[in-house]
């Protein structure tokens, strides 16, 4: 099995990343050997497979992640989350700084302990149910930096059915460099 492998210093976990056309790309940590990344590469086989087989319709000129894409979908992307956060926030009223939209090709979202929100711009993409899951997720992080059962219990208040949609991005993982 063929794969390209990217080294992070600041990355801490061994990735992986199915792209369109059966391209397996491997992000890991500067300090982990090739035979850890091998031996990690063939414990997801199975999985690897499945994806490949799921992507075999998939064009692959939809999939790049190029500039025109962000800054075709960037303002709609900052309209909906804006739009989303004004109206989660009228429940929370959580405190936060700025509100991002950036072209991540590993991230839905983030949030720093400066109180900035990140959004991925492909959030505009997602069905509405999972782009609500990911702007809730991280304004909670304003309160819970961490993922604590505290941390689920505020996303569980105004969204009951996290954990299935949880399981569903999880499951989509791959999406994110698809989209």
């Amino acid at each position: 099995m063929e794969f390209e492998i990217k080294k992070f210093r600041n990355s801490k976990n061994i990735r992986l990343i199915i792209k369109p056309g059966a391209r397996i790309i491997v992000t890991a940590p500067t300090r982990v050997s090739q035979k850890t990344i091998e031996r990690f590469v063939m414990s997801k086989k199975d999985w690897i497979i499945q994806k490949i087989e799921q992507y075999k319709n998939v064009p692959i000129k939809n999939t790049k992640n190029t500039r025109n894409s962000y800054l075709e979908h960037r303002e709609a992307a900052r309209i909906l989350v804006h739009e989303r956060i004004r109206y989660f926030n009228g429940f929370y009223k959580f405190k936060f700084k700025n509100i991002s939209i950036r072209n991540q090709s590993t991230r839905w979202g983030s949030c720093s302990r400066k109180g900035n929100l990140n959004f991925n711009y492909k959030l505009v993409l997602l069905e509405p149910k999972l782009a609500d899951y990911i702007i809730v997720h991280e304004l909670c992080h304003i309160k819970e930096f961490n993922h604590s059962p505290n941390f689920w219990k505020l996303v569980g208040e105004t969204i009951p059915d996290y954990l299935q949609l949880r399981k569903e991005l999880q499951k989509n993982r791959i999406s994110l460099s698809a989209l």
